[in-house]
């Protein structure tokens, strides 16, 4: 008896580890496996509220991978506590099912990215985001107030209240999640300047300050002269003369700006001609970088009240109308016959190509 009882168990145990031995093998094989990735890369999107179950028997249906029986018990049994994170896997040539899992594991999603450029206004913005085809679009047919509704600043204008940089993402990610970072790093960069400001500025507040660095950003060509050109306008906001810069009568045109300002346009009043209306714009004119912030907040010190653009990018700045009229004779006159020239205070002919 005792003997047919240990020929059974040692059957058993036999059996046991022939069993166990095959679902080690099964399951090897199956983390093993190439990928049926050709050529190119797989992108493997996984949505939010997939399951690892769920994406092997996607994989083994759409003919990538076999044995999404043991995939998942795989994962069932080693990786259960493992939350799996939504976005696109990229699959390469020649890539097992362990090293996807090993993906996985990582939480290595594709990311991609999309740059917000100095000097864009909020219309280029949207229009940027808009032809981001891997951004989730939730913004179409939404008013601007509508957008600044929900990012929680129904009172704001949008223009200049978003911070230019690279921002990298995922799939899934929406319109609206990137457009409240940059908003909120735009607070952040501003608030961090603020701090740092230099004193006795003409400014009531920070977005005052924002507003002048949205000019300066417009009319820089060559950065090292940032500061330069900040002292410019806050001598001239100091002194009560009119800022004279076009790039806000441009932004004030609208879409009626063709490439070009006329002497009617100089004249025409929005609520953005600083030919005709003293002290800053009411709002930014366009997103700004720290740098230009920074400029905005620590002007250069100098006695300079105009510029003129040399035509490489660079300016001539001067102390006196006079001095201004002959730099706009030898760098502007020359090259463009309807070239105006800078007025003094409120009155006389103009310059449309810089601020004066």
């Amino acid at each position: 008896m005792i003997r047919k009882l240990l020929a059974l168990l040692l059957t058993l145990f036999v059996l046991a580890a022939i069993a166990l031995g095959l679902f080690a093998w099964k399951q090897h094989a199956a983390l093993e496996q190439p990928l049926a990735v050709t050529d190119e890369a797989l992108l493997l999107e996984v949505r939010p509220g997939d399951t690892p179950s769920g994406v092997f028997q996607r994989l083994e249906a759409e003919g990538v991978l076999d044995d999404a029986f043991w995939l998942r018990l795989y994962w069932r049994l080693n990786l259960s506590g493992q939350s799996l994170h939504s976005g696109e896997y990229r699959l390469a040539p020649g890539m097992t099912a362990r090293d996807m899992i090993g993906l996985w594991q990582r939480g290595e999603v594709v990311q991609y990215s999309l740059t917000l450029v100095e000097g864009w206004n909020f219309r280029q913005l949207r229009s940027a985001l808009q032809n981001q085809t891997k951004l989730e679009q939730t913004l179409d047919g939404l008013s601007d107030a509508d957008i600044m509704a929900k990012l929680g600043a129904p009172e704001l204008h949008p223009e200049g209240r978003f911070f230019p940089d690279t921002y990298r993402f995922t799939r899934g990610t929406s319109d609206l999640d990137l457009l409240r970072r940059a908003f909120t790093r735009l607070e952040q960069v501003l608030e961090e300047e603020w701090q740092q400001r230099a004193q006795g500025l003409p400014y009531k507040d920070a977005y005052q300050a924002l507003i002048m660095a949205s000019i300066i950003e417009k009319e820089t060509g060559v950065p090292e002269e940032r500061g330069e050109i900040s002292g410019v306008f806050v001598r001239r906001l100091e002194r009560g003369m009119l800022l004279q810069t076009d790039p806000t009568v441009i932004y004030g045109m609208g879409e009626a700006y063709k490439g070009r300002i006329t002497r009617t346009d100089l004249r025409t009043p929005t609520p953005y001609n600083t030919y005709t209306n003293a002290g800053l714009p009411p709002t930014p004119i366009a997103m700004v970088g720290r740098e230009a912030i920074r400029a905005a907040l620590n002007p250069v010190d100098g006695s300079s009240l105009y510029f003129v653009a040399r035509g490489d990018g660079s300016h001539v700045f001067s102390d006196t109308l006079e001095q201004h009229n002959r730099a706009v004779r030898e760098y502007q006159l020359k090259r463009r016959a309807d070239y105006r020239s800078s007025p003094p205070p409120r009155q006389a002919p103009v310059n449309s190509e810089n601020a004066q």
